[in-house]
Order: structure tokens, then sequence, then C-alpha cells
């Protein structure tokens, strides 16, 4: 009979990994988790700064094959791509923002990544980016300056639509002809039959 015991491990998980982000720590605990034996996957957990694989009752040789599978992974997870809402939540930016500057180029794509979601006929496809990038984002303020950039683009939008529309409308303004006025021998009387009336020669 093989001898069970609790078997308890913990790995530090540094901040270049989850650059201060909840969100993406449990991004790293998925990723982690697909790596591992469906029935395995409720022992493993990722808090603040460290990752824990606890089983109780385990047998040792399980164990161990799990340890090396999560510490391998851990290796890697510097370079493990940041998700959109990852990105979002690292750089405290919306998801608006995030596909204005993405569309714009300001945000560099990694890549893409498609995924079929659990309850979506269709697989979604998205964008990803690299935790350097991200990173490098981050530190340099990135995101404000950007939003000060965007401020100072609408105002300068806004003024030159406003100067065109002024400039159409004074073309248009212009461009209508001013009708000459009518003669006094010219003015219409309005009244019916006048031209047969004055082509008799009523008034001579």
């Amino acid at each position: 009979m093989k001898r069970t015991s609790t078997q308890l491990a913990e790995w530090p998980l540094p901040s270049t990994a989850t650059l201060g982000s909840s969100i993406r720590a449990k991004g790293i605990e998925r990723e982690i988790k697909r790596r591992l034996p469906w029935s395995t996957r409720k022992h493993l957990t990722v808090e603040t700064g460290k990752a824990i694989l606890h089983m109780p009752d385990a047998e040792t040789a399980e164990f161990d094959a799990l340890s090396a599978i999560v510490a391998d992974m851990l290796a890697e997870i510097a370079e493990l791509p940041i998700l959109p809402s990852e990105a979002e939540d690292i750089l405290s930016i919306s998801s608006r923002e995030r596909h204005k500057w993405l569309d714009d180029g300001r945000l560099q794509s990694a890549g893409t990544k498609t995924v079929k979601l659990r309850g979506r006929a269709k697989a979604v496809t998205f964008h990803v980016f690299t935790p350097r990038f991200i990173e490098h984002v981050l530190d340099s303020g990135l995101p404000e300056i950007w939003r000060e950039e965007d401020i100072a683009t609408t105002a300068e939008n806004r003024r030159r639509a406003a100067g065109k529309a002024a400039l159409t409308r004074a073309g248009k303004r212009s461009a209508k002809p001013r009708e000459a006025a009518p003669g006094p021998d010219e003015q219409e009387t309005g009244l019916d039959g006048w031209d047969e009336f004055e082509a008799e020669g009523l008034l001579r």
C-alpha cells in the first residue's frame, strides 16, 4: 500500500509577472491549471506574491510530478502574453481607450489569440501584448500622456469642424443669385385677366 500525506509547496510570484494586477494573477493561475490534470487543478491557487500547490492525502510521486509542471510554468510565466482585460487592469484604462490606442498604433499588439469561450457558439479572437511592452507603457506613464493628446486632438478637430461649417454657410449665402427688382412697368399686378385687359388698350 502506498503511503500518502498532506503535501504543500509554494513558489514566489514576482511582481514582474503580475505587474500588480489581480486579474493578471488569475490569468496566470488559469494558464498553469491548463497544464495540470483536471482532477488536480483545484489544488493550485495563486495569491499575491506566490503560487501554492496544496494536496491533502497526496502520493509523493504524484505531488512531485505536479510540482515539476508548476515550476516549469512559473519559469516561463514572465513571458506569458498579456490578455486585453489584464492590460486594462494593469494600465487602469477603459476598453474604449484600449481599442482606440490599439487601432492608432500606440498600443503595440504582439499578435492575436483565438479561444472558444464556454457558452458561446463562435470562437473569439483578440489581440495580446508582451509583458515588457505593457511594463514600459506603465512605467512611462503613457496612458496619461495619451489621454492629454486625445483631448487636444478632439478640441482641434472640433475647432476645424466649426470653422469648416462656418465657411460652408458663408459660401451658400454668397452663392444665392440676387433677383433684380422689377421695374414699374414690369411689376405684376397679381390680378387674373390683367394681361388680356391691358392688351385691349382699355387703359390708354
